[in-house]
């Protein structure tokens, strides 16, 4: 199968597993998209292996808990 007759799902797939010690884990979806009455909604996915948060220089990130 050519990549131009790839799925767009498997596309995805192929490209994140074909690096060095890759596994398919690495291609789990790390986000959830619903579409409702013309609104799109896109979530991070409970089991992401990496969500996002606050970064470098934030408190939060530092572990400072006197930011409140």
């Amino acid at each position: 199968m050519s990549h131009e007759e790839m799925s767009k799902e498997r596309k995805r797939e192929d490209q994140l597993t074909t690096a060095p010690d890759a596994t398919e884990a690495d291609a789990a979806p790390r986000v959830e998209v619903t579409e409702r009455e013309g609104v799109t909604r896109v979530d991070v996915a409970e089991d992401a292996a990496v969500r996002p948060g606050p970064g470098p220089g934030m408190p939060e990130a530092d572990g400072d808990s006197d930011s409140a």
